[in-house]
Order: C-alpha cells, then sequence, then structure tokens
C-alpha cells in the first residue's frame, strides 16, 4: 500500500510544469481600456518583453499532508538555484517525515527544471486559453480583474478556472482551478491556488497548494513556500515570509 500511495504522488509531482509555468516576471501595462481583449494583450506584451533576469535563488518549504490529517506527513526544505534563461538546480537542505514527501520534491523540482525551456505550451496566453472578463474586484486591498481560463487544450499542464490581475500592473495576483486533464485515473480531480509577489524587484510565484483526491486513499495536499530570496548578489540575502492573499467570499464566487 504505501508503494502505491508513492506512485500515487509521484503523480501528482507531474504537475510541476503547471505549477511553475506562472513565475516570469511582467512589465507594467496600460489598464485605459477594460476589455478581456484589451488586458490579455497587454498580458501577452508584458511576457514578450521580459528581459532575462539575473541569477537567484529561493529557499522553498514544502509540506504533503494526507488524507484527513491536519498534520504533515513530511516537511522538505531545498535551495533552488535560477541561472536565466533555462538554467536551475537543487539541494535538498533538509527534511522530515515520511521518506516518499523527500520524493515527491525531489520529482516536482526535476519536472519544474525541465519544463523552463517550454514554457511557452502552459503561459497564460491566447494560444493556450480562452479569456472571460468576470468582474472587476479587489484583492488584498489591490483593485484587480477577475478573469475566466478556458483551456483550448485538455491537458494537465493548464488550468480551468480564475486569475486575479492586478488592474494598474496588470501583474498576476493570484490564480486558482483545476487542471484541465488529470493526470492520472487514480487522482479524480487535481485543484491547484499559486500566489505571486515582489521580492526585492522580482515578481515570482511565492506559494502553492495542490490538493489530489485520490481514488480509495481520499484527499491529498501538498504546498510550498518561499521562505528566503536571494538575488544577483547571491551573498546578500533578505529573509522574508510573503504575506498570504486573504480571499473574500465575494472574490471566489465568478
Amino acid at each position: 500500500m504505501k508503494l502505491a500511495i508513492t506512485r500515487l504522488l509521484l503523480k501528482m509531482a507531474g504537475l510541476a510544469p503547471l505549477l511553475c509555468c506562472f513565475t516570469s516576471a511582467q512589465q507594467s501595462a496600460s489598464t485605459s481600456a477594460p476589455s478581456v481583449t484589451s488586458i490579455v494583450q497587454g498580458m501577452e506584451r508584458s511576457q514578450s518583453e521580459v528581459r532575462a533576469q539575473g541569477p537567484y535563488q529561493v529557499i522553498r518549504e514544502y509540506r504533503l499532508f494526507g488524507a484527513n490529517s491536519s498534520s504533515t506527513n513530511a516537511d522538505v526544505v531545498a535551495l533552488v538555484d535560477f541561472k536565466p534563461p533555462t538554467g536551475q538546480n537543487y539541494n535538498i537542505q533538509k527534511w522530515s517525515g515520511s521518506g516518499r514527501g523527500k520524493q515527491v520534491v525531489q520529482r516536482v523540482l526535476d519536472h519544474e527544471a525541465e519544463s523552463r525551456g517550454n514554457q511557452a505550451r502552459t503561459a497564460l496566453t491566447s494560444d493556450n486559453y480562452d479569456f472571460t472578463l468576470i468582474r472587476e474586484t479587489v484583492l488584498d486591498g489591490r483593485p484587480c480583474y477577475l478573469i475566466g481560463l478556458n483551456p483550448k487544450r485538455k491537458e494537465k499542464d493548464l488550468i480551468l478556472g480564475t486569475a486575479w490581475v492586478d488592474k494598474r500592473s496588470l501583474l498576476i495576483l493570484h490564480i486558482e482551478g483545476e487542471t484541465a486533464r488529470s493526470p492520472s485515473w487514480w487522482l479524480r480531480n487535481v485543484r491547484v491556488k499559486l500566489s505571486f509577489g515582489d521580492l526585492s524587484g522580482t515578481w515570482l510565484q511565492t506559494s502553492m497548494e495542490a490538493v489530489a483526491d485520490v481514488r480509495l486513499l481520499g484527499l491529498h495536499t501538498l504546498t510550498s513556500r518561499i521562505l528566503d530570496y536571494r538575488g544577483s548578489d547571491i551573498s546578500a540575502s533578505t529573509r522574508r515570509a510573503p504575506r498570504r492573499i486573504q480571499l473574500r467570499s465575494q472574490d471566489l464566487a465568478p
């Protein structure tokens, strides 16, 4: 049974390209036109104008929760080293709990590194999604556009859900939804939450939550958050834990 659970969790780890594909920094864009077409064009223009960043590092904490468990099955801390445009490697600094939790995190990071050269296929662009403007809203005190995401392909690396886009900068603040296709028959569905923020001038994914409904075994949850960010001057580290975004009930309902 433990082997079967491990295999299922490793299939969850195959979602890594999805969980990291939105981490590119984005330039500011005009918000003068409120149509969804203008918003998406601004997002795409910002992405196309992004220049390669200098090297940076993040320290992430990953936590794995089993079915009906309020305590973690595993806790893993990893140092991830980025060398744009495609270079990435990592080192597991420490871990505790179940050994399969460490395996899952290693698989997640391996897939993240492999996907960095093919981010165009999973990016939030009109090549991959049909977009709808649901309404204007406020998230964490910031005026936003609430954008519906409808994938053009049934792929596990695309999200059917919603994105909160900052009205002024057109930066993506938060994404919630389900994968367009389940990565395995054993997983009924996989729901993800991705949050983004500014770390010393770099726009990054700051936290992630993936919840999978595993057949016969119930819900399993994998989370991550940034504990530390180190910019171009790797020796100078600014330790910070990004503030968790609080969503109001009216923001969650389309």
